[in-house]
């Protein structure tokens, strides 16, 4: 009869739309007690004599080059690329020294990320980062509690230093990878902060704010994120973050 050659219409039946990831890295994904900060700290009293060159500045939502340039005016001295080069070079060891000195129990990865990355690969979207990190400090980081190896591709402090162009080179390179043009993807920005509300909103993409760093769920909201849940363990987040 009819009914018995049916299709059996299952989830996987539907076309889903190619997605690209993006995932911010502190505060999103991680917390390490603040080993960036302070081999920040370190590299300006080394290079520059100057251990309280930081003291005035916020990190949230920044990128490593955007940090070095305005620590360098702060000090006075001019932030060309050899003085940004020198600095981040030595960060890079630093950083390396901090992880080492630092307590394990420091290191924590935020509640419901790597089952929401697990599920976000499994479902065929591209799955990367969006971060001011710089790609060697990301990989540095991530390494510490396993989760680098989930991401294939991104956006990061390397490649500029504003937030909204890093997002746009990630979200490039998570089309390629689907082997999809760009305007045919949906991209999606997971952060913990207002910066990254407008840096996903500079490139057209949707944003999903998690509140698990300085920023709450109902203050990134308000900022603009299409989405915003306390972390991804939240009814809804994972909706979110895998919806077409």
């Amino acid at each position: 009869m009819w009914w018995q050659h049916r299709p059996v219409i299952t989830k996987e039946s539907f076309v889903r739309r190619p997605t690209v990831l993006l995932f911010d890295i502190d505060g999103t994904l991680i917390t390490l007690g603040g080993v960036g900060r302070r081999a920040f700290e370190r590299t300006f009293d080394l290079v520059h004599g100057r251990p309280d060159a930081c003291r005035q500045l916020r990190f949230d939502g920044m990128t490593d080059r955007g940090v070095t340039r305005l620590v360098l005016e702060s000090i006075g001295l001019a932030a060309t690329e050899d003085a940004i080069s020198r600095i981040l070079d030595t960060y890079l060891v630093e950083l390396v020294e901090e992880l080492k000195r630092s307590p394990r129990e420091n290191f924590r990865v935020y509640a419901g990320v790597q089952e929401a990355v697990q599920a976000a690969r499994a479902s065929g979207a591209a799955v990367g980062l969006g971060t001011g990190n710089i790609q060697a400090g990301a990989r540095l980081k991530l390494e510490q509690v396993d989760l680098y190896r989930y991401f294939d591709f991104g956006g990061f402090g390397d490649d500029h230093e504003l937030r909204v162009e890093i997002l746009r080179r990630g979200s490039e390179r998570g089309a390629a990878r689907l082997g999809q043009p760009l305007e045919a993807c949906r991209v999606v920005v997971i952060g913990d902060t207002p910066k990254d509300v407008d840096a996903a909103r500079g490139i057209g993409a949707e944003m999903i704010g998690v509140g698990t760093a300085s920023f709450s769920a109902e203050q990134l909201r308000a900022h603009g994120a299409t989405h915003a849940f306390d972390d991804l363990t939240a009814p809804g987040a994972l909706a979110a973050l895998l919806a077409d």
